[in-house]
């Protein structure tokens, strides 16, 4: 049998076969520690990264819910500082409206003022005087027209500083809906899980957004809102207590000079009643004279009358016994008594007419100062009138203030912002207190007032010269 060709390769020895395998076997065991070792490096690497980001995920929690009690106890302190805002800017529309009513209530004091200026200008002659009571009048007009300044001078700082407090409410609002907005998204981030299906990787979070802001910056801003809120705060309390103070003061002298006007427009009329009854009396004593004169110079024309024809008399026979004939034209007695008795009458009728014209003068005087008194009498009567309109004009001011003795009526308001108005723990109560001082003549009015729990007390000094 013959031997088959052998086959054409390489052929390797019994050794190389043998150290191949042992070459495997090494390599197999080798490669089966370094693969060893990267497990027990992998399983290390897993158990430190897992620790690690089970710790990390934990104090970001951790750290987000105590951003979130930061957030909360701000948000509650802007919530607190607007709620004090609404309060005081309730305060303050309820203040500005009070003296906006004190303004309005002016009105009347000077139109009554300026009504009795107008009736006592319609007096007459002598009657036109400038008395204490056009001094009075005037100087309360001035104090009207002061009160009104002064008045409208507190409600234009009102309003001004009433939207001051709405800015200031604004910025407490934005800051607050902010935190609010804040608080949404940090218990979003805190409520979220590695198993929540919201979560995603997202390009470049780890950017730093613009109007980025520091923890210092972003306390100092809250802190900032509340400061300014709690100054304005400040000023509308002080601005309400100056409103309330200046609103008192301001009706008490206005009261006290009233009160000194009505004074004067009494005393006034008194003076005028006296002079007009002292006026009549010499009016009736002057018509009597004027009677009694008048019979006087009648019988003052009769006896000149009588003296006269005396003296045709005495005339006659002069003339008569002229005619006499030669020697008995004698200067004889009844010559002598006859031209006496003509000088006599003639020095009689002379005296007469002196006198009687005289009288007729006085006459005339009288009956012109007669006249005179009757027209004077017209204008003070005329004026006692007028001061009597001028009383009964006055008098509309005691029945409104007799009305205003009332308690208001707190009617709910509505802020600038548009809010409904809080509960205001707002009364107001007057009391007047009437004190002799001791070995004086003035009396001291006291007025006492509560305002949101406070008592303030006024007391004005009046002397009695000017109140009745």
């Amino acid at each position: 049998m013959s031997v088959p060709p052998a086959k054409p390769g390489l052929h390797h020895s019994v050794s190389e076969w043998t150290s191949n395998n042992q070459q495997l076997s090494a390599t197999a065991q080798h490669e089966q520690l370094v693969s060893m070792v990267i497990r027990q490096e992998g399983r290390s690497l897993r158990n430190e990264t897992n620790c690690k980001t089970t710790w990390d995920e934990s104090d970001t929690c951790r750290r987000l819910r105590d951003r979130l009690w930061d957030v909360a106890r701000r948000k509650e302190e802007l919530e607190t500082c607007a709620q004090k805002v609404d309060t005081e800017m309730e305060a303050l529309t309820l203040s500005k409206e009070q003296t906006e009513q004190a303004l309005a209530a002016t009105a009347l004091p000077l139109e009554v003022s300026c009504e009795c200026l107008t009736l006592r200008d319609g007096r007459r002659g002598y009657e036109l005087a400038i008395d204490p009571v056009d001094q009075q009048l005037k100087q309360e007009v001035a104090l009207i027209e002061r009160m009104q300044k002064v008045l409208q001078q507190h409600v234009d700082r009102a309003f001004e500083h009433l939207c001051v407090l709405q800015e200031a409410r604004h910025q407490l609002t934005a800051d607050l809906q902010n935190k609010m907005d804040a608080l949404d998204i940090d218990m979003s981030c805190l409520s979220l899980t590695v198993q929540s299906p919201q979560i995603s990787l997202k390009t470049n979070p780890t950017r730093i957004p613009s109007g980025s802001s520091n923890p210092q910056e972003w306390s100092q801003f809250s802190q900032y809102n509340v400061a300014r809120a709690q100054e304005a705060m400040h000023v509308s309390q002080q601005m309400r207590e100056d409103m309330s103070l200046t609103r008192v003061q301001l009706q008490n002298e206005l009261d006290t000079q009233r009160r000194a006007t009505e004074f004067s427009l009494r005393k006034r009329n008194h003076h005028e009643e006296q002079a007009r009854d002292e006026l009549e009396w010499q009016i009736r004593n002057t018509e009597d004279e004027m009677a009694e004169m008048e019979r006087d110079i009648h019988g003052l024309d009769a006896d000149l009358q009588v003296k006269t024809a005396s003296l045709k008399l005495a005339h006659t026979r002069l003339e008569n016994r002229t005619n006499r004939p030669g020697m008995d034209l004698c200067r004889d007695e009844v010559q002598h008594g006859l031209v006496e008795e003509v000088h006599q009458l003639e020095a009689t009728i002379l005296t007469l007419k002196q006198k009687l014209s005289e009288a007729q003068r006085s006459m005339q005087k009288m009956k012109l100062h007669h006249s005179r008194m009757l027209q004077d009498l017209s204008r003070k009567q005329e004026a006692l009138s007028l001061e009597q309109r001028s009383m009964n004009t006055r008098s509309r001011l005691a029945a409104t203030s007799s009305t205003d003795k009332t308690p208001p009526l707190l009617v709910p308001l509505t802020n600038s912002s548009g809010r409904s108005s809080l509960q205001l723990a707002h009364s107001v109560r007057h009391t007047m207190e009437v004190q002799q001082l001791p070995g004086t003549q003035n009396l001291s009015f006291g007025k006492t007032w509560l305002i949101n729990g406070e008592d303030t007390r006024t007391t004005v000094h009046v002397t009695t010269s000017q109140i009745i």
